[in-house]
């Protein structure tokens, strides 16, 4: 887990996130008008949520805080996740390497929160 990092910016698990949620807010700019307030709204609200915890998480003082944080962040990757699926199956788009990406986001989620907890 980097500890030097002064920015929750400089922390390439947040650059991907980031990146993703951009990325899904692109994509849903393209889903059916009727999907606005629903599939829509919530693959918005489940993407931006993993960077938004994760910089929350970076800035709490205590480890366990941190990881509360961290794995709010995880099941909002989770449920994104999901959501990816239902669009890609409703033929709304191929969300195949969003999916890709985001299970790489998962990854390091995981990773820096595994380091985290071993440096507890």
């Amino acid at each position: 887990m980097p500890t030097k990092s002064q920015s929750f910016r400089e922390v390439l698990v947040w650059q991907k996130a980031h990146a993703l949620t951009l990325a899904i807010y692109r994509l849903t700019d393209t889903f059916p008008h009727h999907e606005q307030f629903a599939l829509t709204s919530q693959l918005r609200r489940a993407a931006s949520s993993v960077p938004a915890n994760f910089t929350e998480g970076f800035r709490k003082s205590t480890h366990p805080e941190k990881l509360r944080f961290y794995n709010i962040a995880q099941a909002s990757a989770d449920e994104c996740l999901y959501h990816l699926i239902l669009a890609h199956d409703l033929g709304y788009a191929n969300t195949t390497d969003l999916q890709s990406s985001l299970e790489e986001v998962s990854r390091l989620l995981q990773g820096y929160s595994n380091g985290l907890k071993r440096n507890s």
